[in-house]
C-alpha cells in the first residue's frame, strides 16, 4: 500500500465518520430502487418546475405545492405495503447510514475508535470504542460496510474475519471493567466466508462471543440497522434488549442463498424472503427481538436524521430501564430469554 492509498483511506475513513458534518456533505446523484421508480419520475417533475422558477421568474408555486403532496402520497403508498424482499432491498440501499453515521449521531461526534484484538491485526470491518450519549458513556460495536467502492473493499463489506469477533469482545471485557454498557449496532451480510478466516477459527471466534456475552456483566443493547445475517450478526447480537430497525432483516441466511439452496437459482429469492420470516413485524411476532425502530416513510435512507432521533430515543429509554436492574438479575433474564427462543408447546 502506497502514501497516496494510505491518505486516500485515511480522507475516506474522516467521511464516514463525520458523515453528518459540513465536510462531508457532497451532492450525490439519488439512487432509486426499482419499485422507487414512481417517486424517481415525481422528484424529477419536481426539480424541473423548480429549475423553471428560478430561470424564467414564473410562479410555479402551486404546481410545486403539487408535486411535493404527490411525492409524499407515494411514497406513503410504496412504504406501508412493502413485501419482505422490497425490506431487504431498502435494507442494503446504498445510501442507508451505516454503523458509524449512526455512532457519530447517536454521540455527536464523542466518539473514540478503539483497535486491534491483540492477536493478530486490527479488522476494519468491525469498529467500536467509548462513545458518548447525552453524558453517558458506553461501548459501541458494530459491522461498518464502506460508505463507496474504495471502502467497502477496505471494510471487506461488513463481514468480519475471527479477529474481528476477538476485538468485539475485547472491547466488551474492557467496558465490563470499567462497569459501562454496551451497544452493539449490527449490519452485516455475514462472517466472511474465506478460507483464511476459517482457518483462523471463525467458528470458535463467534461461538466464544456467544458464550461470553451472555455472562458480560454489563447491559447491553443490540439494534441491527440493516442486514442481519447468519452467524456474523449473531456473533455480537446477545443481548438484554435486541431492536430492530422497521426496514432491517435478520436471519440466519440471505434469501439469494436460500433460494440458491432450494431452487439451484436466485430466481425464486422473493419466495424464500418470505418464508424465512426474516422481517421486523415477523421477528417481533416470533418473540426473537423485543422492539421496532420506526423509520421515516420513505425509509433510512430519504431521511437520516428522523432515523438518528428515534433510534437514539429508543437506546436511551432502554439504558435508563436496563441501568435499574442487579447484576445478577440482569445476567437471569438475559440467559432465560435467549433459552426460550424456539420452544413450543
Amino acid at each position: 500500500m502506497n502514501v497516496a492509498h494510505i491518505m486516500y483511506v485515511q480522507v475516506e475513513k474522516c467521511e464516514e465518520l463525520c458523515t453528518l458534518a459540513p465536510c462531508s456533505k457532497k451532492n450525490y446523484m439519488a439512487v432509486y430502487l426499482e419499485f422507487e421508480e414512481p417517486i424517481k419520475e415525481l422528484e424529477g417533475e419536481l426539480e424541473k418546475a423548480k429549475s423553471i422558477a428560478e430561470k424564467s421568474k414564473v410562479d410555479v408555486s402551486k404546481t410545486v405545492k403539487a408535486l411535493e403532496n404527490k411525492i409524499k402520497e407515494t411514497r406513503s403508498d410504496i412504504y406501508s405495503n412493502l413485501t419482505a424482499w422490497q425490506r431487504v432491498q431498502v435494507s442494503r440501499h446504498p445510501e442507508r447510514p451505516y454503523t458509524l453515521a449512526h455512532i457519530t449521531a447517536l454521540t455527536n461526534g464523542e466518539f473514540i475508535e478503539l483497535h486491534g484484538d491483540r492477536n493478530v491485526k486490527d479488522d476494519k470491518a468491525m469498529v467500536g470504542g467509548f462513545g458518548s450519549i447525552d453524558g453517558k458513556t458506553v461501548m459501541f460495536i458494530g459491522q461498518q460496510k464502506g460508505i463507496n467502492t474504495k471502502m467497502r473493499q477496505y471494510r471487506n463489506f461488513g463481514m468480519a474475519n475471527p479477529e474481528g469477533y476477538r476485538k468485539a469482545l475485547r472491547l466488551m471485557k474492557l467496558a465490563e471493567k470499567f462497569n459501562k454498557p454496551v451497544i452493539c449496532i449490527i449490519d452485516t451480510p455475514g462472517a466472511f466466508p474465506g478460507l483464511e478466516a476459517e482457518e483462523r477459527g471463525q467458528g470458535e471466534a463467534i461461538a466464544r462471543n456467544l458464550f461470553e456475552m451472555a455472562r458480560l456483566k454489563v447491559p447491553i443493547i443490540c439494534v441491527i440497522i440493516g442486514e442481519g445475517a447468519s452467524g456474523g450478526a449473531l456473533g455480537i447480537g446477545v443481548g438484554d434488549v435486541v431492536l430492530m430497525l422497521e426496514n432491517a432483516w435478520y436471519s440466519v441466511i440471505s434469501p439469494e442463498n436460500c433460494s440458491t439452496i432450494l431452487w439451484r437459482t436466485w430466481d425464486n429469492k422473493e419466495i424464500a424472503a418470505e418464508a424465512l420470516k426474516l422481517t421486523a413485524n415477523d421477528m417481533l411476532k416470533n418473540k426473537l427481538i423485543d422492539g421496532i425502530i420506526k423509520e421515516p416513510i420513505g425509509g433510512a435512507h430519504a431521511f437520516p436524521e428522523i432515523t438518528f432521533k428515534n433510534t437514539k430515543t429508543e437506546i436511551l429509554k432502554h439504558l435508563d430501564a436496563l441501568s435499574k436492574i442487579p447484576t445478577n438479575k440482569l445476567l437471569e433474564k438475559r440467559v432465560e430469554k435467549f433459552c426460550a427462543m424456539g420452544v413450543t408447546k
